[in-house]
């Protein structure tokens, strides 16, 4: 069986530290290997050699390791969703995993 991966946005990292999360947010900022993101609040992922997050202003969605210190997250895998994502939406889905646990 998979390991399961919450959905989360910022305000949410600090109840999975240490675990994998699935988090979607627009890029701010790429330095180095270290990406900013907005996901309803400032997010630093530590960008893995083989990423997929290459263009500010486009929505990802990670899957990484909350860092139990600073809720940065390390990527494992991402997805370049382009820039015409409804964040809105994206949120709403974030609420309703936490919301309606047993469907999820």
């Amino acid at each position: 069986m998979e390991e399961r991966t919450p959905r989360v946005n910022a305000s949410l990292l600090g109840n999975f530290a240490n675990q994998t999360v699935r988090i979607a947010g627009k890029v701010i900022q790429i330095r180095g290997n270290t990406a900013t993101i907005d996901a309803s609040g400032t997010v630093s992922v530590i960008l893995d050699a083989d990423t997929n997050v290459k263009t500010v202003d486009n929505v990802v969605e990670i899957i990484g390791k909350v860092n139990a210190a600073d809720h940065s997250i390390k990527e494992f895998v991402s997805t370049d969703f382009g820039p015409n994502v409804d964040m809105v939406a994206v949120e709403a889905v974030v609420q309703a995993t936490h919301t309606y646990k047993d469907i999820f």
